[in-house]
């Protein structure tokens, strides 16, 4: 039989033996090789020096398309959450009936206070305010 292979029992501990037709996982026919110098002819340069003219690497420019949906992307979450945060503590359903809260009678008693909840709206108000400044320094001029 080609593909016989060599169990042992469940009662061994479960202990399975690789197929006698199975290949080994591991290769020692190729050596590890040290890392090239920095600059040398493999052709990777490092981050502080730029690419030269004669070295026929010129670097990918990222479309003006793609940056311009990853800014509109960023300031849309952006401003999401900073709505989500600046509403949700004067929200009835989600601050007042909170499970967490319910739970834990201290922490509903402090989170009802009127500071902790401005607190936590102000933070949603700097986060719309980075999201806005965010949109503004990337516009065109």
């Amino acid at each position: 039989m080609p593909y016989a292979c060599d169990w042992a029992g469940i009662g061994d501990g479960g202990r399975i033996t690789r197929m006698s037709q199975q290949p080994e996982q591991t290769s020692l026919s190729f050596a590890p090789s040290p890392a090239p110098a920095p600059g040398s002819a493999s052709g990777i340069l490092p981050a502080d020096q730029p690419a030269s003219k004669g070295s026929g690497h010129t670097p990918q420019r990222i479309p003006r398309w793609l940056v311009r949906a990853e800014l509109f992307l960023r300031v849309l979450l952006r401003m999401y959450i900073g709505m989500a945060i600046c509403y949700a503590p004067w929200s009835r359903m989600f601050w007042d009936q909170n499970p967490l809260f319910m739970y834990f009678p201290a922490l509903g008693n402090f989170a009802a206070h009127g500071a902790v909840r401005g607190l936590v709206s102000g933070l949603g108000l700097l986060n719309l305010w980075i999201a806005f400044q965010d949109a503004l320094r990337h516009r065109d001029g």
